[in-house]
């Protein structure tokens, strides 16, 4: 299965997205700051441009895996997959990457929250998104053996 996150609107504090299922149109998402990085820069060049807690993760192909979550596993959202919670793996120079509910950019240090924008700057409905994308959608697709992978544009 592959998600795809397409960055729209790239602002001063937050970045607002299409995610797609498939090549089908699922939520919106809400991110940090773009910092224009991307996974195949250097190293020293995505250390040098990061700032902690407030900037998303470099453009590029992740695979995502369901992991236990020391952070969420006591979430109303997490116990549904007993605390296991989409993690994006081999993120260069960030660790511990996940989807989760949020609603303002400063829930994130670096995850991708899903939901609808209906209010600048924020998602709504995030845990709703969050429920249906990880119950319906990627839970069955790893318990099926298939690999899940997220393109971020």
């Amino acid at each position: 299965m592959k998600l795809t996150l397409d960055r729209k609107y790239k602002k001063q504090d937050y970045t607002i997205g299409h995610l797609y299922i498939n090549g089908q149109y699922f939520c919106d998402t809400l991110e940090d700051k773009d910092r224009g990085l991307t996974q195949d820069m250097p190293i020293e060049e995505i250390e040098s441009k990061k700032v902690y807690g407030e900037t998303c993760i470099p453009a590029g192909l992740y695979e995502i895996k369901m992991t236990y979550s020391p952070k969420f596993h006591t979430r109303t959202w997490a116990k549904l997959t007993s605390g296991r919670v989409p993690q994006i793996m081999n993120v260069p120079c960030w660790s511990g990457v996940r989807i989760h509910p949020a609603n303002e950019a400063s829930e994130l240090l670096g995850c991708i929250a899903p939901g609808k924008n209906t209010k600048k700057g924020m998602v709504t409905s995030s845990t709703h998104y969050y429920t249906i994308l990880v119950i319906d959608f990627i839970y069955p697709a790893l318990e099926n053996k298939e690999k899940v992978y997220l393109e971020i544009k």
